[in-house]
C-alpha cells in the first residue's frame, strides 16, 4: 500500500499464475473463518465471567471521560475503535504483537509473519505520528463527546501514516502528520454525521470514514505546498530482474497457498492501523478475548458475530481478488472488515443473514470502488483516500439495501 502500483514483469506474471490457486485458497479460508466461528463460540459462553462492576470493557461510548486515568483510557481505546471494539486492552494487544513483529522482522526471524507496515520500515514513524495525532485529537475534540458525540479516534487511521508513508521518516513529517490529521480529518465527521447521515438514516461509520477520505485528500493538497515537506527520491530499479517475484515462497502447493489464505486474512483485522501483520492481529483478539471476559455482558454481546463477520468479509476477499494477490500485489480486502461488515451486525442484531450478505456485498463491492478511485489518485495522493472513500459508499450501498431484502 506505499504506491499505486505492483509487479508487472512478465516472468513474474507467470510464476504467480501458479501461486493462490482456488483450492488452496478456499481450503485456507475455510480454515480461517471456522476457528473464528469456533472463537466467537467460545468468547460468547465467556463473556462476562469475570466482569466487575468496578472493571470497564471500553467497548461502547460512554460520557466524556473525567480525570488522567479515564482519558488514558479513553484515548488508548481509541486504538481499535475502527475496528468497531474501542477496548484498552485490545489496543494494548494489538499494539504488543505490533511491536513483536517489528522486532522479529528487522532480526530476519521466519515467523515474522507478513512485514509491519507493509516491509516499509517505517513502522516507528507511523506509531509516533499517529499516536500523536490521536492524543490532540482527544485534546482538542474530546470535550464534544458529552454534546453530540465526536469519532476522535479518525486521525490516528488515515492522515498520518498517509503523510509518512508518502514523505518517509523524519520528525518534520512526523509532526506535520499528526497536526494535519488532529486539525482536518477529526472535525470533518460532525457535519458529515449531522447534516448527511443520520438524515439518510445511514450508520455513523460512514460518515467517520469519508471524513477519513476527505481530510487525507485535504492533508495531501496542503502538503504540497509545505516548504519543509520534500518527496523522496524515486528508488532505482534494478538493472535485471533476477528472481521472479512472488507471494509465496518456494514451489507453489495447496497448503501453502491456504496457509497464506489465512494469514492475509488475520492480518486484514489490523491493516486499518496501517500495520497489517498477522502478530499484531492476534495480540489484538487476544486483548478482546479478556475485554469479553471480564466486561459487562450488555456492552460486549455482539463482538462475537462481528468477529466472524469481519473474518467472513476477509476471507470472500482475499479468495475472490486473488489474481490481484498474486506476484507480491496488493488489494485492500480490509475495506469491508473495518465498515460493511460490523456495520451490518450492530444495525442487524448480528443475525446470520446479515452477516452472510453484509459480509459478502463488502467483499466485492468494496475493492471494486476502491480500484476506480484509486486509478486517478495524482502519485503524492496515498491510496488510502480511495481505500476509505470506498468503505463510506459500499456501507452507504450494502446496509439500506439489506433492509430491504431483510425488512
Amino acid at each position: 500500500m506505499t504506491s499505486h502500483t505492483t509487479a508487472s514483469q512478465p516472468s513474474a506474471a507467470r510464476s504467480a499464475s501458479t501461486e493462490l490457486r482456488v483450492p488452496g485458497m478456499i481450503l485456507g479460508a475455510i480454515i480461517i473463518v471456522g476457528l473464528l466461528i469456533g472463537v466467537a463460540f467460545a468468547l460468547n459462553a465467556l463473556t462476562g465471567i469475570f466482569a466487575s462492576p468496578t472493571v470497564g470493557s471500553g467497548v461502547e461510548a460512554s460520557p466524556r471521560p473525567t480525570g488522567f486515568a479515564e482519558w488514558a483510557s479513553w484515548t488508548i481505546s481509541d486504538i481499535t475503535s475502527p475496528q468497531f471494539y474501542k477496548s484498552p486492552i485490545a489496543s494494548i494487544g494489538l499494539f504488543l504483537g505490533a511491536a513483536l513483529a517489528w522486532w522479529a522482522w528487522k532480526r530476519g526471524r521466519a515467523w515474522a509473519g507478513i512485514p509491519v507496515s507493509y516491509g516499509s520500515g517505517l513502522w516507528p514513524w507511523i506509531l509516533g505520528s499517529a499516536s500523536l495525532s490521536l492524543v490532540l485529537s482527544n485534546l482538542a475534540f474530546g470535550w464534544r463527546i458529552d454534546d453530540t458525540w465526536q469519532s476522535t479516534f479518525i486521525p490516528f487511521v488515515c492522515v498520518p501514516a498517509a503523510i509518512v508513508l508518502i514523505y518517509g521518516a523524519g520528525w518534520k513529517t512526523l509532526f506535520t502528520g499528526a497536526i494535519l490529521g488532529a486539525g482536518i480529518a477529526t472535525p470533518l465527521s460532525i457535519p458529515l454525521i449531522v447534516y448527511v447521515t443520520e438524515p439518510l438514516g445511514l450508520p455513523g461509520v460512514a460518515a467517520n470514514t469519508m471524513a477519513m477520505a476527505l481530510g487525507t485528500a485535504i492533508s495531501c493538497f496542503i502538503a504540497r505546498f509545505l516548504p519543509w515537506m520534500h518527496l523522496p527520491a524515486p528508488t532505482a530499479a534494478p538493472a535485471q530482474d533476477i528472481a521472479p517475484v512472488t507471494t509465496t515462497s518456494g514451489p507453489p502447493t495447496l497448503w501453502k497457498d491456504a496457509t497464506w489464505t489465512m494469514r492475509r486474512v488475520i492480518a486484514d483485522f489490523s491493516e486499518a492501523q496501517f500495520w497489517a501483520t498477522e502478530l499484531a492481529s492476534i495480540g489484538m483478539l487476544v486483548g478482546l478475548a479478556v475485554t469479553v471476559m471480564i466486561g459487562p455482558a450488555e456492552l460486549v454481546s455482539l463482538i462475537p458475530q462481528i468477529i466472524v463477520a469481519q473474518g467472513l468479509t476477509a476471507a470472500i476477499g482475499v479468495v475472490v481478488w486473488r489474481k490481484g494477490l498474486r506476484g507480491g500485489g496488493y488489494v485492500p480486502t480490509y475495506i469491508p472488515v473495518v465498515s460493511v461488515a460490523p456495520a451490518c451486525v450492530l444495525v442487524f442484531g448480528g443475525g446470520v443473514p446479515a452477516i452472510v450478505l453484509g459480509a459478502l456485498a463488502g467483499a466485492l463491492i468494496g475493492p471494486f470502488i476502491s480500484r476506480l478511485v484509486e486509478a486517478v489518485l495524482p502519485s503524492d495522493f496515498h491510496p488510502v483516500i480511495a481505500f476509505t472513500f470506498s468503505m463510506a459508499v459500499t456501507t452507504s450501498i450494502v446496509v439500506p439495501s439489506l433492509s430491504l431484502i431483510l425488512s
